[in-house]
């Protein structure tokens, strides 16, 4: 968990504050130095004294456990022998775990005149990562943030937990949803020629609404594999739309590496602005590395509990948007609804379910239909 002194109205909302601020950026809520953490950011050295002073949250972090040795789901993939759809399952499960995550962002070049860089982010928080699937062709993963906060007092320790994205992953997918610009994804069918031996990743922002997908390939050597995704299209991450109106959309590839002790994701952007007769123009290109590594004896216990509770609900959640996403060419979700986000909705229910402890499946499904219907809209 990371520690946080801070003032809020209520623990149980604190989530409410942190996604629409957009200081969870999709990723994690606090960044800071935990004791003895140096910060350190390549490119622009010439740049005016702090203006290339990274942004992102401000709070300190409590100190973490990190895992020495190698783990044995890492050990599970270096085995000798194995098939490589073996493989490259047991390098996604890999992904499973509990982590300090730690998240940096830094323009790198600007392609329009006067270009001037933005402060770069950083991030960090401590996560669980859950396999809620695991068939033979298809795997998912959920991350759950889980955060303590500590009054000024100092007398007063508050748990919250915060769902956060998810990651599925599907063998020789041929069926892919692809973001375009405008909160618009479209199916894209791919032949079967051009997925064999790959998996598709799609990625799901918290409230399992769809975020963007792409084919990639797993590369396994001595101790070292890696998926690298084809070029895919993105909405504005959550750490850039509440603070940038000067591009639209991103344009990037991910490569997912596993290491002894966790796992390291690189982001290779382009950002892209888009004009009033729908011409594209690139005006910068950033680097991220998003770096999970193990941590031992960390209380998790009330993210397991949310889980728990919650899972029911999330998993009617998936399959709702699965039949959306299934039923139709083109879908468009709207940013708000009588002045809510569709993830501050789902989250208000979810909590009704925490606190009552228990979740009506019938009622439940009723509602997500009804919220989705509210949200999306496809071609009739």
């Amino acid at each position: 968990m990371v520690a946080l002194k801070i003032d809020f109205p209520s623990a149980k909302s604190f989530w409410l504050i942190v996604l629409t601020a957009g200081v969870l950026t999709g990723t994690v809520a606090a960044r800071g130095a935990a004791v003895g953490k140096h910060q350190f950011t390549y490119a622009w050295p010439f740049a005016p004294t702090d203006s290339m002073k990274p942004r992102g949250g401000t709070t300190q972090g409590a100190n973490v456990t990190l895992q020495r040795e190698p783990d044995k789901l890492w050990l599970q993939v270096q085995e000798s022998g194995l098939q490589k759809i073996e493989k490259d399952r047991r390098a996604i499960r890999a992904m499973s775990g509990s982590y300090r995550a730690s998240f940096d962002f830094v323009e790198l070049a600007g392609f329009e005149k006067d270009y001037e860089p933005k402060a770069p982010y950083q991030s960090w928080g401590t996560e669980h990562v859950y396999v809620i699937a695991d068939d033979p062709f298809f795997i998912s993963l959920q991350h759950v943030l889980v955060m303590k906060f500590v009054n000024e007092s100092n007398n007063k320790v508050t748990s919250v937990v915060v769902k956060h994205w998810r990651q599925d992953w599907t063998y020789e997918d041929t069926v892919l949803n692809v973001f375009d610009k405008d909160n618009t994804w479209e199916r894209v069918s791919l032949d079967e020629g051009d997925v064999s031996g790959k998996w598709s990743q799609a990625v799901f922002q918290v409230d399992d609404s769809p975020r963007y997908e792409a084919i990639g390939q797993w590369v396994h050597s001595v101790n070292y594999s890696s998926w690298e995704s084809e070029q895919t299209r993105r909405p504005l991450p959550r750490r850039e739309f509440s603070v940038r109106d000067d591009y639209d959309l991103l344009v990037g590839v991910n490569r997912h590496t596993i290491t002894p002790t966790g796992w390291v994701h690189e982001e290779d952007n382009l950002k892209v602005a888009i004009d009033v007769t729908d011409n594209e123009r690139n005006i910068a290109r950033e680097a991220g590395f998003n770096r999970y590594e193990r941590i031992i004896d960390h209380d998790f216990s009330p993210g397991h509990e949310y889980w728990s509770k919650t899972k029911e609900f999330w998993k009617d959640v998936r399959a709702a948007w699965d039949t959306r996403l299934r039923s139709y060419d083109e879908i468009t979700l709207r940013d708000t609804v009588e002045g809510r986000r569709l993830f501050q909705v789902m989250f208000n229910y979810a909590e009704e379910i925490v606190v009552e402890e228990g979740y009506d499946l019938d009622e439940g499904k009723r509602f997500i239909g009804d919220t989705l219907d509210a949200f999306t809209i496809a071609p009739k």
